[in-house]
């Protein structure tokens, strides 16, 4: 049969393009596994439309409202049980969709449903009819396999967010609310809608647009929040809302440089060989050092959301088994992306004594989904204990670079004073800094933040500024954890000699 359409494939949105291969296919039963049922309806609608010589109707069964055609209200006959939906479609005079509503229950407990559609396989090839079974869950009996064409209805692309996007601003404007439909704007929308339902795009829009303002730029921290709320949902994964940018990370200029840089590759990645496109990073080193703040400035200056994935969680048994709730968090992560993913102590999904075989198999798939996931993703790994970090997992061509973060030098624990005394509101020039350098020696960068609130908390107390002796009186009284954790520390630092690139443009100190 041949099929036509009003724009070019590559226009197209996933769905349209997976029903346009039954139809040229002229299969004439699908299964299509959908939690979004009014979806699953407008695809078939527009297939109706645009996949036919000529437009044919569309017919809609469900248990409460019998048999509809598409654009009317009233049912068609005695069709309120499936073996009456099922003899309507062979009755039909001509060619049509007909779209059967939750019908796996009919599928598992009518026996002569499944055999009166195995009758109706070669009468609809022959008419032009097709079969449409949509579900929230899968169930092919064993006597229809081979007859039926699956196919899952993933959430929508950026294509068809874009179409859904469109539509919305046009219903705004015409009820007299205000949008900024530039192509850029209704794009970077549409990127922060992916991994949502249509219906949960809506919500989005709607909170959006009850804050008072138009309907653009400013309206993607909102967008972002009914994000948080759908992945918080799946309880592995969690948006991290409180970014850092990336001018607020003390020192590390070789680490910001490299992602200043790789920052236009990754935007520009649908215009790129994916071999030039970046894929993450990892980033290990010593406790307190701004692994973690380096993550977050991260997805601050790719300007993407960021996601958290604890590997504990995933081995908690909380979720099922590990690797089927590792599979199932990654496979979430690419519907929502573009975004930033951050496997938070990645060390410990892989080194776990109690469960080698679970872990071994976690692992592989992590290195494949590496190789394999979609672009849009940008990975951020954490590690503290690297030396349990196996060999395959900082080779190169895992991750585009491996970073280690060592203890802050001389210049750099002054930058990281000026930091946390700026971001408390205290102007750092009325301080010596310098008077810290000797005594700040070894110091992590968590220490040093430690110290400016102790010095701050001292003031606030005796009701005055802070002064220079505040800092002194604080940093005195600090114990580094290159004192207390002396042996480990060392480790660490010898260990990623010669196994990493360093953070900071400084030669390594051993």
């Amino acid at each position: 049969m041949e099929s036509q359409t009003s724009s070019a494939p590559g226009s197209d949105s996933r769905g349209i393009r997976l029903f346009r291969e039954v139809v040229e296919s002229g299969r004439p039963l699908t299964y299509i596994k959908s939690t979004e049922e009014q979806r699953v309806s407008e695809l078939l609608n527009e297939a109706a439309q645009r996949l036919f010589p000529a437009p044919i109707p569309v017919w809609s069964w469900s248990l409460t409202e019998g048999m509809r055609r598409s654009g009317q209200a009233a049912s068609e006959g005695p069709t309120a049980d499936a073996r009456g939906a099922v003899e309507f479609v062979a009755q039909h005079p001509g060619s049509g969709i007909f779209h059967l509503k939750d019908f796996h229950d009919p599928l598992r407990d009518g026996a002569d449903v499944r055999r009166r559609l195995r009758d109706l396989y070669q009468h609809c090839f022959e008419q032009g009819k097709f079969i449409v079974i949509s579900s929230p869950v899968q169930f092919i009996p064993d006597e229809l396999s081979r007859q039926v064409h699956y196919f899952e209805l993933l959430l929508p692309d950026l294509s068809e967010i874009l179409g859904f996007l469109r539509a919305q601003a046009a219903a705004i404007v015409a009820s007299g609310g205000a949008v900024d439909d530039s192509a850029d704007t209704l794009q970077q929308i549409g990127q922060a809608l992916q991994g949502l339902t249509l219906d949960e795009a809506r919500h989005a829009l709607r909170r959006a647009l009850a804050t008072g303002k138009p309907l653009g730029l400013e309206s993607l921290p909102a967008l972002y929040e009914e994000k948080r709320l759908l992945v918080n949902r799946a309880g592995m994964i969690q948006f991290v809302a409180d970014g850092a940018k990336i001018d607020r990370v003390g020192g590390l200029e070789v680490m910001k440089k490299w992602l200043l840089d790789r920052r236009e590759l990754f935007v520009a990645r649908d215009r790129l060989s994916a071999e030039i496109v970046p894929k993450g990073v990892l980033v290990m080193g010593v406790s307190g050092c701004g692994k973690s703040l380096s993550v977050k400035a991260i997805a601050s200056c790719f300007g993407l959301p960021l996601y958290r994935i604890d590997m504990t969680e995933v081995f908690s048994g909380r979720y099922g088994k590990p690797e089927g709730a590792f599979a199932e968090a990654c496979r979430m992560l690419e519907q929502i992306a573009p975004a930033v993913v951050w496997f938070d102590e990645i060390e410990m999904g892989i080194t776990s004594a109690e469960s080698a075989g679970e872990q071994g198999r976690l692992f592989a798939f992590f290195l494949t989904w590496m190789q394999e996931k979609t672009s849009g993703l940008f990975v951020a790994a954490t590690a503290n204990r690297i030396d349990l970090l196996p060999a395959e997992m900082i080779r190169k061509g895992r991750f585009d670079e491996v970073f280690f973060v060592d203890l802050p030098l001389d210049d750099e624990r002054i930058e990281i004073f000026r930091i946390h005394l700026q971001r408390r509101g205290v102007d750092p020039q009325q301080f010596q800094l310098d008077r810290l350098t000797r005594l700040t020696k070894g110091w992590t960068g968590a220490e040093v933040e430690q110290c400016v609130v102790s010095a701050l908390t001292a003031a606030h107390l005796q009701n005055r500024a802070p002064n220079d002796e505040d800092l002194l009186s604080a940093a005195g009284r600090v114990v580094p954890l290159s004192k207390t954790m002396k042996e480990q520390v060392d480790h660490i630092r010898q260990w990623a000699y010669d196994r990493a690139v360093r953070a900071s443009p400084s030669e390594f100190a051993r």
